[in-house]
């Protein structure tokens, strides 16, 4: 703890690059217990950890304050036993920083509570338990809104975080109009897709929009590359105005490669071979190469997203197998960095579980990952030796084209507030 502390204190002071001593390959840094407010699994044993609305697949993580509005968190624990589970709720600012609040000023009920809704697998090589719970809970609710983490932890070691999960709290009080469009900067316009919107909020006093408002702008839900720190361009009347020529696009990319495990009896679609041994089963994906001299190619994807899914039992989340699952791709070695196999997945991580290994025999780049029965989007990002940004378009190819989904995130904090609010939501996809 001590050794933490001191480089923490180095990082702050500009002495130690933060990025460098935190890395997705370092090691200490993914043994240790230190909480981060981001998506992220913390123990070997948890997998397939799902965060949505309720009855709703596929969706983000939001609800409406005092809407009544429920999320399910589901996860399963491969040791298969029983574990007292328990959760709590810590309250951000727009930057994902703890607010400097009490919980009992974005809390009602008490602090943490635990998770009581659980179930074993049956049918399946892999045992493991299966966890859920609805949030706001019965005893836990947010009371104000703003950008809040979900922290599971097992009972009695609150410190020791197993899984830490981003939510979303609104309260409406702006409204949002906006466009995707190709980009107005002549070298992007085939390659980038550009978000300009407008930001009303009338029924509020803004005394500074320059200071007083942030706004977030996601591609497909995913937090590692969001846009943040614009300023409105125009003011008019209770209207900001965000219509930027460069800064505010994002790489339109390419459909998202996919592939079928919702049944181990058949091969399915872009799989070459399922294999069951004592260990279990083994899937082989059909080989990939590169996109990146491809003409754009209409194709349905779930925009990097996965759906558990069970075709061989009755229960999708209690007799769904568990496989290892391998990933291919032809490619020449590039020894300034590696890839990795990149989407919801591998919660959209740079990690040493899924970084690929290069083949020197077969000229390709392999990657296993151990995967619950389902329908999976994924792609290949290259990530360049002492970087943090991953390049997806090195072997998937850039295409205004494709198909995107984008979220706007208004937050708002008058002078004198202590917490940022979330005030405006507004989602679009790209035609």
């Amino acid at each position: 703890m001590k050794i933490f502390r001191t480089y923490f204190l180095c990082c702050l002071l500009g002495l130690i690059n933060y990025n460098q001593v935190f890395s997705q390959d370092s090691i200490d840094y993914y043994a240790s217990g230190y909480i981060r407010y981001e998506n992220f699994i913390y123990k070997s044993n948890i997998k397939t950890v799902e965060f949505e609305q309720e009855n709703l697949r596929l969706s983000e993580p939001v609800i409406e304050l005092g809407k009544g509005d429920r999320l399910i968190l589901s996860f399963d624990d491969l040791e298969g036993d029983y574990k007292n589970y328990s959760y709590t709720l810590i309250h951000c600012d727009a930057n994902w920083i703890p607010s400097n609040l009490l919980q009992n000023e974005y809390l009602s009920g008490f602090t943490d509570d635990r998770i009581l809704n659980y179930r074993s697998s049956f049918n399946t090589l892999q045992p493991y338990t299966h966890y859920w719970q609805e949030i706001p809970g019965r005893e836990v609710k947010p009371i104000i809104s703003g950008n809040y983490i979900v922290k599971v932890f097992i009972e009695g070691e609150a410190e020791v975080p197993v899984i830490t999960r981003r939510m979303l709290v609104i309260q409406a009080k702006a409204g949002i109009e906006a466009t995707v469009q190709q980009a107005t900067v002549v070298n992007n316009r085939y390659t980038k897709q550009e978000i300009d919107f407008s930001v009303f909020y009338q029924g509020i006093q803004i005394a500074n929009p320059f200071e007083d408002v942030k706004v977030v702008l996601q591609q497909n839900g995913r937090w590692d590359n969001p846009i943040t720190g614009l300023k409105p361009l125009f003011l008019k009347d209770n209207q900001l105005e965000y219509s930027y020529d460069d800064e505010n696009t994002f790489n339109g990319g390419n459909e998202f490669r996919t592939f079928d495990l919702r049944t181990l009896r058949v091969q399915t679609q872009f799989v070459k071979e399922i294999v069951r041994g004592p260990d279990g089963y083994t899937v082989v994906l059909t080989m990939d190469r590169s996109r990146s001299y491809d003409r754009y190619v209409v194709e349905n994807d779930i925009n990097g997203k996965f759906l558990v899914k069970n075709q061989d039992g009755r229960s999708d989340v209690l007799e769904g197998e568990y496989v290892k699952v391998k990933f291919t791709l032809k490619h020449e070695i590039l020894a300034n960095g590696n890839f990795y196999v990149l989407g919801a997945l591998t919660d959209w991580k740079m990690a040493p579980e899924n970084k690929m290994v290069y083949n020197y025999d077969d000229e390709t780049y392999e990657a296993f990952l151990y995967l619950k029965q389902g329908y999976y989007d994924y792609q290949y990002a290259f990530l360049v030796d002492g970087s943090t940004i991953p390049d997806e378009t090195i072997v998937e190819g850039n295409h205004y084209e494709t198909n995107n989904e984008y979220t706007i995130l208004v937050y708002y904090r008058p002078l004198g507030g202590r917490y940022d609010q979330l005030i405006g939501i507004k989602r679009l996809i790209s035609q």
